[in-house]
């Protein structure tokens, strides 16, 4: 049978996912709830939040976070819906993306499906168990969401509304690993299927702001758009989500089918050839690690280019937008000294630095990456050095930082120089985004130090990422002390323009970087290649 043990396989999966299904879980969920239990108090009355709502439907405003719904009762459980719902929804695609590909095409890649193959279980019966584990951590993260969210007992927040907001979030997720599992069958590698994957998703992301914003029935072709129908805490509608729930069930079968005709090992999108004779340069440790890198560090440029755009269109009228949010003025605003727009830059680039550290840490991790997968011991094997590869991705890395923050900036204030009656320099613009580099040095330091002597732990660096970034974005509105934001290495950059640029942070935190780096290289020559 063509689903042989298929459950059997999925408590095999589920064993191996559920310590990180579980950060996530209590990521996604923790921050969901976090966030709730302090908008309840930001407004206080109905004339505030119809302040805000008006300051929501300018054009930048629903490009970002979707259309404004419930003008004639517009609550706290509204505006807080209309404010998370998308960007949560982002992240739990992310989640379930990786979480199909890596059981699915990686390990086909890296053997696993064909020893299990040889064993009594069905063709489809792997992916089978991974479509279980995706659709028990969706069901999970909806009810501790949507439970979650009711418990907290705040006003207009009600059972209805809680469970419409954390089923839309679990759908949206099994969605998403639906159009993850379809491109592990296009695909035939785990990069390709994950990059197909989130270019759908940045491509539903863009149909849906067009749609929200000038063509509205675009917004019905975008599975991001039809979630956001649902109104949570206002109509809470159950159509979109039978709507994503169908689409899911459709996708699915159409991955099994593809799943049941191709080869084992084999994409139904055929590799393109490559030359018949590698060049000069690919022949060099180097030019190997740029190609196996440059489809990443393209994406990631257009990516934080675009990014850069989204945020210097709000610059237009970003007085409006944050004197009507008082949870706004709180995470962007303190120095009355300075005007808003040079407040909200100071802030906005610390979380643009957070967000380009990703890619930074793509980067470097992939050196960890290729030799977890036997690939290193063939290079090694010949004239090349571990100094050698642990140098070309360490460059790359700091080529990528700068690459980056580069694209971002001019993406922020080419945006905000064509919206703004009084632009903001860009020399400011520019030593804002650029102070930000020693941080994220720093990070790829650290991340030299887990792969030298902690290999098997080189993704607690994500989880450092993930706290600073908790730290940093809402540390404020959580009552977090100064002191200890200033302790992280985001937080201790000077905030240009509002503060002045000191030398001091940046040259500790280079010279902090640069000591583990030096001794990440001593640790990376002693270690024993095969501590996987």
């Amino acid at each position: 049978m063509i689903f042989n043990n298929t459950f059997n396989l999925a408590k095999h999966i589920l064993k191996r996912e559920w310590k990180i299904a579980l950060i996530w879980l209590v990521i996604l969920a923790g921050i969901s709830l976090a966030v709730a239990g302090v908008f309840q108090d930001l407004y206080g009355t109905a004339v505030e939040r119809i302040v805000m709502a008006e300051t929501m439907s300018n054009p930048a405003m629903i490009a970002m976070i979707g259309p404004v719904y419930g003008l004639d009762n517009y609550t706290n459980g509204v505006m807080y819906a209309q404010m998370m719902l998308l960007f949560s929804i982002l992240a739990v695609a992310a989640m379930n993306i990786f979480l199909v590909v890596r059981h699915t095409r990686k390990d086909e890649e890296s053997g696993r499906i064909e020893l299990i193959r040889s064993l009594p279980v069905g063709r489809l019966s792997y992916l089978g168990g991974t479509v279980i584990v995706c659709l028990i951590v969706n069901v999970l993260l909806a009810l501790i969401t949507g439970f979650g969210l009711y418990s907290l007992n705040l006003e207009s927040m009600d059972f209805a509304g809680s469970l419409a907001y954390g089923v839309a979030l679990g759908v949206s997720g099994i969605f998403f690993g639906a159009i993850a599992a379809l491109f592990v069958q296009a695909s035939s590698t785990s990069r390709g299927a994950i990059s197909y994957s989130f270019i759908f998703l940045g491509a539903a992301y863009i149909i849906r702001a067009i749609g929200d914003v000038s063509a509205p029935a675009l917004s019905y072709i975008s599975p991001l758009g039809i979630v956001l129908k649902t109104e949570t805490y206002a109509s809470n509608y159950i159509w979109p989500i039978i709507v994503l729930i169908t689409l899911s069930a459709i996708v699915f079968i159409f991955a099994f089918y593809l799943n049941s005709i191709r080869d084992l090992g084999a994409g139904l999108i055929a590799a393109k050839p490559g030359k018949s004779e590698a060049s000069k340069f690919l022949q060099t440790p180097f030019g190997l690690s740029l190609r196996l890198l440059k489809g990443t560090i393209i994406g990631w440029a257009v990516t934080m280019f675009i990014l850069g755009i989204s945020y210097g269109t709000v610059f237009g009228d970003i007085e409006n937008f944050l004197s009507g949010s008082e949870l706004m003025q709180q995470i962007f605003l303190g120095n009355d000294a300075f005007s808003f727009a040079e407040q909200f830059l100071s802030t906005l680039m610390v979380i643009s630095a957070l967000l380009i550290t990703i890619p930074t840490l793509i980067v470097l991790l992939k050196l960890r990456g290729e030799e977890k997968k036997g690939r290193l011991e063939n290079i090694y094997a010949k004239k090349v050095s571990r100094n050698t590869m642990l140098t070309n991705y360490l460059f790359l890395s700091f080529v990528t930082s700068i690459l980056m923050t580069i694209l971002f900036i001019f993406g922020l204030w080419g945006a905000a120089y064509a919206s703004m009656e009084e632009p903001i320099s860009f020399m400011i613009v520019f030593k804002a985004g650029m102070s930000y580099l020693p941080a994220i040095w720093l990070m790829i330091a650290g991340a030299v130090v887990l792969i030298s002597f902690i290999p098997k732990r080189t993704n607690f660096i994500w989880v450092l990422l993930g706290a600073f970034f908790y730290i940093s974005y809402i540390g404020k509105i959580m009552g977090i002390p100064d002191s200890v934001i200033n302790a992280t290495p985001f937080g201790a950059i000077p905030k240009i323009p509002v503060e002045n640029l000191s030398w001091i942070p940046l040259v500790i935190l280079t010279a902090i970087s640069i000591v583990m780096i030096v001794v990440g290289f001593f640790g990376y020559n002693e270690r024993d290649m095969k501590q996987n």
